[in-house]
């Protein structure tokens, strides 16, 4: 993968700022939080980290809604091409208006929990050069699992970007509604 030409600073997770569309949700004041609580380090010596989340029928029906709605990218190599086609995008706009966008999360990764080491370090380098607008989750799901859910049997998918700020405010919904959820039965 080579150097990252505009390295990012690590944004604390505690720092996030989440699409608009959640800003006025109930339920979503505490996810921020939530989130941070829930993050581990991608690998051991890794400088990012992902929230934890099982794979609930409510987060299963979200993600089968933005797959359905052409909102899913499939791989880190698809992945990686869409978010520095967008990055070049942005910036372009950037340039061109003179004014600079407000730093907010609009891409989601979802991983498998099966992937090795070294697909953790990319995952870890692709959030490092896409922060803070790309968040990652790491659920609790293999990636035959994750990959059967959208893409059919026996197929296998280890990362999934969800590539519309509708879609990841609909995923952050569901892991709002399921982490209240946990709270209030004490699981």
């Amino acid at each position: 993968m080579g150097p990252v030409a505009a390295r990012q600073e690590r944004t604390p997770l505690e720092a996030l700022r989440l699409p608009k569309k959640l800003d006025e949700e109930p339920g979503a004041a505490d996810l921020v939080r939530q989130l941070a609580a829930r993050a581990r380090p991608l690998w051991p010596g890794g400088e990012q980290s992902a929230a934890r989340a099982e794979l609930t029928p409510a987060l299963e029906a979200v993600l089968k809604a933005a797959f359905a709605a052409g909102r899913i990218v499939r791989g880190m190599e698809s992945a990686e091409r869409v978010l520095a086609a967008e990055e070049r995008g942005l910036a372009h706009v950037d340039r061109k208006t003179g004014v600079a966008r407000g730093q907010r999360v609009s891409r989601l990764l979802v991983l498998a929990d099966d992937g090795s080491e070294r697909f953790y370090r990319e995952v870890d380098w692709l959030l490092r050069r896409h922060a803070p607008r790309v968040l990652a989750l790491r659920i609790t799901a293999d990636q035959r699992r994750l990959g059967e859910l959208l893409f059919g049997a026996d197929q296998v998918a280890r990362l999934l970007l969800v590539e519309h700020k509708e879609g990841v405010a609909a995923v952050l919904l569901a892991l709002a509604a399921q982490w209240s959820e946990e709270g209030r039965t004490g699981r």
